[in-house]
């Protein structure tokens, strides 16, 4: 549990340069597809269940020159969806020896063993929210029941990978899938913040490398729009906002080997009312939910527990509750697969 801090032997003169040459690696993007781009922090320490409470309406009238006396009535349907929470927990361990050494090699053995204890409780986080704790229980957004998938079709011209894609007929795809979630969950013609997430080989390239021909999409510099910069273009100018978000964990996690993309709406906001007369009325009814994809934890950060131990040591144990990723409104989910 202690920094492997050997001791080693150095030419001299020499000089040590002062930065530490670090591991780095790539932050995942998964928490921008959940409701206000993070978990939310509402949870107890100790709640084992989160439950919402859902409210399915139905409504009958009937209509003549003569008024009825026989009259229908609304019907009010009240139940509750719910998701188990879990406790995420790791240690370090280290005494002033471990620390005097780490210190030989210039960096701080406590900070390091925080840092290392939050990175892991972060990762463990990361597969919840994509996969969840236990995923035949349809945790997870990629085990969503009732989310949309699809496999990338080929192109006009027989093209079915990622890399040989035409990139013209690739940003119209995509556009369409978008259009396609903003339908399902009547945000048509709301200005809303779109998440697409994908493993960084398939995003590079839509952002960096494949070039929209100029018969596709034109701007100033015409053709020299990538496959996600004329999307972000032409959804910016519908009023919408698109973030790229990334996670190498989605390679081969699509269907049949392929890899995997998300493409969501994290938050729903209430449809736009065009007159007077709603036939949304009902919607109205407070308070109500705008989340479209949601994860719990019970504190903004991992708490940690520091115990002293015989023989001078110091025992830290590092813990957060959390509920797996969980996605409340389906319909703003669509998963592709593709080949890349």
């Amino acid at each position: 549990m202690a920094g492997l801090t050997t001791a080693w032997v150095q030419a001299h003169p020499s000089m040590v340069v002062p930065e530490i040459l670090m591991q780095y690696n790539q932050p995942s993007g998964v928490f921008e597809a959940f409701a206000g781009s993070a978990p939310e922090v509402k949870i107890g320490s100790e709640d084992l269940t989160v439950y919402v409470r859902r409210l399915d309406i139905r409504t009958a009238t009937v209509s003549g020159q003569s008024a009825y006396n026989m009259l229908p009535s609304v019907s009010i349907n009240a139940n509750m969806i719910s998701t188990p929470t879990y406790i995420v927990r790791t240690r370090a361990e280290f005494d002033h020896h471990d620390t005097a050494q780490a210190g030989n090699w210039g960096f701080s053995l406590p900070e390091a063993q925080r840092l290392g204890m939050r990175q892991g409780i972060f990762q463990q986080m990361r597969l919840a929210a994509l996969y969840g704790m236990s995923p035949s229980n349809g945790e997870g957004l990629m085990n969503t029941t009732g989310a949309t998938t699809t496999t990338l079709p080929a192109d006009s011209f027989g093209n079915s990978t990622i890399q040989t894609y035409d990139n013209g007929q690739m940003a119209l795809y995509l556009l369409g899938l978008i259009a396609a979630i903003k339908i399902r969950t009547y945000q048509t013609g709301i200005n809303q913040r779109i998440v697409i997430l994908g493993p960084q080989r398939v995003l590079a390239l839509w952002q960096n490398v494949g070039i929209v021909q100029l018969t596709s999409f034109q701007r100033p510099g015409g053709g020299s729009a990538t496959v996600g910069g004329t999307v972000e273009s032409i959804l910016e100018m519908a009023g919408d906002t698109v973030q790229f978000a990334y996670d190498d964990t989605l390679i081969g996690k699509g269907t049949g080997g392929r890899d995997a993309v998300i493409l969501t709406l994290p938050e729903i906001e209430l449809p736009k009312q065009m007159s007077n007369v709603n036939t949304n009325e009902f919607a109205k009814l407070q308070p109500s939910h705008k989340g479209a994809n949601m994860m719990y934890c019970d504190m903004a950060a991992p708490r940690e527990i520091p115990t002293p131990i015989p023989g001078g040591a110091l025992d830290i144990v590092s813990e957060l509750r959390i509920t797996s990723g969980w996605s409340l409104r389906p319909e703003a989910i669509t998963i592709l697969s593709a080949t890349y």
